[in-house]
């Protein structure tokens, strides 16, 4: 090979790994020392108290590492830029969220109790009291930032919604919820209580919020009985 060739071949590969990692100046190597879950953790909490804080286009990798108490190459070993490590912190939150509660044993509840206690585990604030302004910063960065946006709604939205569809769709096939029910719109009414109760007041959720809103809603949805 001749040194024209190798310097064109030093040239792209210092590119290519200013572009993987274009904050730390250099790509992440693989290999070293095992990895610390709890480093990792630190990284995702710092992140998602950023994201909270900054929203996405003004989080910096400096400032996770520095709340975090570590160093650029121990983040970049682990993602290789910003929008990674956003991926994983939102999936980190969601299942921190799942974490919170025990399986919801459906079978073991009069339906009413089930409807409450799904719509009751659809609180973003449950584990996190910053999700409010989470959600607040992809929603103002929807225009700048979409695929983060989508993500938001795939990976955080979407997954805390589908327990309580699936709650009403086994209400519904044993036969204590109306077959013509708009399960969707339920599911949509229910989730943005807890937005909108947000804006009015700021302050924490309600301890009865749920059993409020079900109240609202169960008469409209459940089964006429016969006899």
């Amino acid at each position: 090979m001749s040194s024209k060739d190798e310097s064109a071949r030093r040239a792209a590969g210092r590119a290519k790994a200013k572009a993987v990692a274009p904050e730390a100046g250099q790509a992440p190597h693989a290999g070293g020392r095992p990895r610390d879950p709890a480093i990792e953790e630190a990284i995702l909490r710092a992140a998602r108290a950023r994201l909270a804080t900054d929203g996405y286009t003004r989080m910096t990798i400096g400032d996770v590492v520095a709340d975090a108490g570590v160093t650029r190459p121990t983040l970049y070993r682990r993602w290789p830029n910003k929008y990674e490590l956003v991926v994983d912190a939102l999936r980190y939150g969601l299942q921190q969220q799942r974490e919170a509660y025990r399986p919801l044993d459906v079978d073991a509840m009069t339906p009413l109790e089930a409807f409450t206690e799904a719509v009751r585990r659809l609180d973003p604030r449950h584990s996190n009291e910053r999700a409010m302004a989470l959600h607040g910063n992809f929603m103002g960065e929807a225009d700048r930032e979409p695929a983060l946006f989508e993500l938001m709604r795939e990976q955080g939205n979407k997954p805390r919604c589908a327990e309580l569809e699936q709650t009403l769709r086994h209400l519904q096939s044993t036969g204590a919820v109306r077959p013509d029910a708009d399960l969707d719109t339920v599911v949509t009414l229910c989730f943005g209580s807890y937005f909108g109760d947000y804006l009015q007041t700021g302050a924490a959720t309600p301890t009865d919020h749920a059993d409020r809103i079900v109240a609202m809603l169960w008469p409209t949805i459940r089964a006429v009985e016969q006899g």
